[in-house]
């Protein structure tokens, strides 16, 4: 009972903190709703979302090295996948966007939960903002379900939403990075998170797009505050298409 009980805790304190602000969309509301007594999510196609149009898409693997605390990070960003979120977070590491930037929320008790960063107000309601266009970039709620040749968009089918069994192919297993948003699905920017443990009850609510295969001790390590020293695309940015 304790152990249920504290992980309960620790998902209404984090899933808290994933929210990047803003109110309950109708589109959730009836999802939690409609959804309530579904076992397993029904398979979404791909919404014709013209925002698609203009993201960068990584067609392809590739491996971004981080920084932190002196120490490096390794991770591997499946845009076979993922290749909307994954192609916004590499073309934001080339960017050098995350350079800088600080982990502003870190949540290891009552359980290791997250290590959330890459706002650049480091107040937990910032994102990335199109120095060409001038308006702030989001991308779209990405889940690719097994069994499913491609990604769904713009639609949650994770237990948030109602659904208990979601079969997502990318899970929140520890050493998971996935993107922050608010409750608005096509709300994500720049904010991302690793996870410190399994906490697969994310799963088909937040965007994972990639893990951790070398350095997940730096990762354990990060505390609030720290920031993102570097971050650089060692391997697969020809995978990356603008």
């Amino acid at each position: 009972m304790q152990i249920k009980f504290s992980r309960w805790l620790v998902s209404l304190i984090i899933v808290g903190g994933l929210f990047l602000g803003g109110c309950t969309s109708p589109e959730v509301s009836s999802q939690t709703s409609e959804n309530s007594s579904t076992t397993t999510p029904v398979s979404v196609t791909q919404a014709n979302n013209p925002q698609m149009n203009n993201l960068p898409r990584l067609e392809g693997n590739a491996t971004v090295v981080m920084v932190v605390n002196g120490s490096p990070i390794t991770i591997e960003i499946d845009g076979n996948n993922a290749p909307i979120t994954g192609g916004n977070f590499v073309d934001l590491v080339e960017r050098g966007f995350y350079n800088g930037l600080t982990f502003h929320r870190v949540v290891k008790s009552p359980e290791p939960f997250v290590a959330q960063g890459g706002d650049p107000q480091g107040t937990g309601m910032g994102g990335f903002v199109d120095p060409e266009t001038k308006r702030p970039r989001n991308v779209p709620l990405e889940i690719k379900l097994k069994g499913q040749d491609q990604p769904s968009y713009g639609k949650a089918v994770g237990r948030q939403a109602g659904y208990s069994d979601p079969q997502v192919l990318l899970n929140h297993k520890k050493g998971a990075i996935a993107m922050a948003r608010s409750q608005a699905p096509d709300s994500a920017s720049s904010q991302f998170y690793f996870a410190l443990s399994d906490i697969d009850f994310l799963d088909g609510d937040y965007a994972v797009f990639g893990y951790v295969t070398e350095g997940m001790d730096v990762v354990e390590g990060i505390k609030q505050g720290d920031k993102i020293e570097s971050a650089k695309v060692t391997k697969g940015a020809e995978n990356l298409k603008k």
